[in-house]
């Protein structure tokens, strides 16, 4: 008879972990379906607004020597550039390129968006991983402490500072830095990838990235931290807790295979939700801190409108935002089974 009901419960446990990997599969394949209509209408509507913009993306392309290019040369260059085009032709003609695999030229940095996308995604990709990975380990540590000794005083220090820091923008924080680390202290650098005339290396990267890292991390502390602090004083109470306790088991091993792990799903959820306030926070601090990522260059096309790059940009970013919301979304749905995932 035991016999009988252990197969049943395994059988049980089978069918809900194929109906649970069944409802993920729904859930990524949707997502995924829904982020083609989605890349389509964000590029159209971005050509469509360009040709709205009061600016003239010849000014970006000439510079200076605007004013002093005649009227009719001015002409001649507009439509050797293709520029007279209406919205939906350029439009058409990008996305006739994108298929052939080519992603166009940068009229504003002079070289190919392929090239540009080579030379900068990875000084952005090092910054965003280093400024993020201090910015989790700290909200973890410092979160899982504040929850478990809510009420004491360095909760009350922590979630003091959170709240203040919460308004402050990642400008605000990387002016402040270059103000006490760079210019007050002079111990740090205060903005570009290497000093001036020296070859990049990797002490000189290192010494370079410690502030708009930091700057980018302390901007997105407040979030995760006091996300962490309320999920792990919301589950001391819960009854696997209070029974874990009963049965004579330590503080720390019942948090570390209690509390923790389902505290994570609240904190996976927050740092999905915030993946467009991340990338808005990199593109302030690259340009503040002079760093050579892509964010920067994402400045630069959108203000002498340099469709080539503004595009691909955009369309890359959606992307980048949409998937890492999917990746969250399933990281919450394996990390807690109570949560749903039927697409």
């Amino acid at each position: 008879m035991g016999s009988v009901v252990v197969a049943a419960d395994v059988d049980s446990m089978m069918g809900r972990s194929r109906f649970r990997a069944r409802g993920l599969g729904a859930l990524i394949g949707w997502r995924l379906v829904t982020l083609i209509p989605v890349l389509i209408a964000v590029s159209a509507a971005l050509f469509a607004a360009a040709a709205l913009s009061p600016f003239d993306p010849l000014v970006g392309y000439l510079g200076a020597r605007y004013e002093t290019t005649s009227v009719s040369d001015r002409t001649l260059l507009t439509h050797q550039l293709g520029l007279d085009a209406s919205w939906y032709q350029l439009y058409g003609r990008w996305v006739g390129d994108l298929f052939s695999g080519d992603l166009g030229v940068s009229r504003g940095f002079a070289q190919p968006v392929s090239t540009l996308l080579a030379q900068r995604i990875p000084w952005t990709v090092l910054l965003v991983v280093v400024a993020m990975s201090v910015a989790i380990v700290v909200a973890l540590g410092a979160g899982v402490w504040a929850g478990m000794h809510r009420g004491g005083l360095v909760d009350k220090l922590v979630t003091a500072s959170c709240v203040m820091m919460q308004g402050l923008p990642p400008f605000v924080v990387s002016l402040a830095a270059i103000a006490l680390f760079a210019v007050g202290l002079g111990w740090l650098p205060p903005a570009g990838l290497t000093d001036a005339g020296a070859e990049v290396g990797f002490g000189q990267v290192v010494r370079h990235l410690v502030l708009p890292a930091f700057a980018l991390a302390v901007s997105q502390v407040p979030w995760l931290l006091l996300a962490v602090r309320e999920s792990v004083s919301g589950n001391r109470g819960e009854d696997f807790v209070v029974g874990a306790a009963t049965r004579g088991i330590d503080t720390a091993t019942i948090t570390r295979r209690h509390i923790l792990p389902t505290s994570l799903a609240p904190f996976v959820t927050i740092l999905g939700a915030r993946l467009p306030e991340i990338v808005v926070g990199a593109v302030l601090v690259e340009e503040i801190f002079s760093w050579p990522g892509i964010a920067g260059a994402f400045v630069h096309s959108a203000k002498d409108l340099d469709m080539a790059l503004l595009a691909i940009l955009t369309v890359g970013t959606t992307c980048a935002v949409m998937l890492g919301s999917l990746l969250a979304d399933v990281a919450v749905a394996l990390l807690d089974p109570r949560v749903r995932a039927d697409g």
